[in-house]
């Protein structure tokens, strides 16, 4: 315990004191700006990936965006899906005054597996989500089996 509390002239401070020291320093953190996540800070966007019976459901998190900003690129078996937002400057009567939210460029790629029908591949945006359906190719089922173990 000694080694946790700041001593005051070789004294353990009084209790209020304490949390003084504790309340002050949560509250700088608070309004520390450096804390943020500046522009070029890589930003992951999460993802959900299920296997149905005919496909394969891919599922972005990205709210607050707009589908016209995104990109689906699939080069050889490699899907990438990236977003980039390129903000007009505003008008001096309409600028924020202070800017936390701002709407990140990211990119996320993905191994697509043999089974899937790269012709077919669509993509919807709603309610923040991105979902990216991903067709198998005529013949491709999927093989569920029940394994003993022995």
């Amino acid at each position: 315990m000694n080694n946790i509390i700041k001593k005051e002239n070789g004294r353990v401070p009084a209790f209020g004191s304490i949390v003084d020291q504790i309340f002050q320093n949560n509250l700088s953190r608070f309004f520390d700006d450096s804390s943020l996540m500046n522009e070029s800070s890589r930003i992951q966007v999460p993802a959900n990936i299920r296997e149905t019976a005919t496909g394969y459901e891919l599922h972005l998190i990205a709210p607050g965006l707009r589908k016209e900003d995104f990109k689906l690129q699939l080069n050889k078996d490699v899907l990438t899906i990236s977003y980039e937002h390129v903000e007009a400057d505003e008008q001096q009567e309409d600028a924020w005054i202070r800017r936390e939210y701002r709407q990140q460029t990211f990119s996320r790629s993905f191994n697509l597996n043999e089974a899937v029908d790269s012709t077919r591949i669509t993509a919807s945006y709603k309610d923040g989500i991105l979902q990216v359906v991903l067709p198998k190719k005529e013949g491709s089922k999927n093989v569920s089996q029940v394994i003993q173990v022995q």
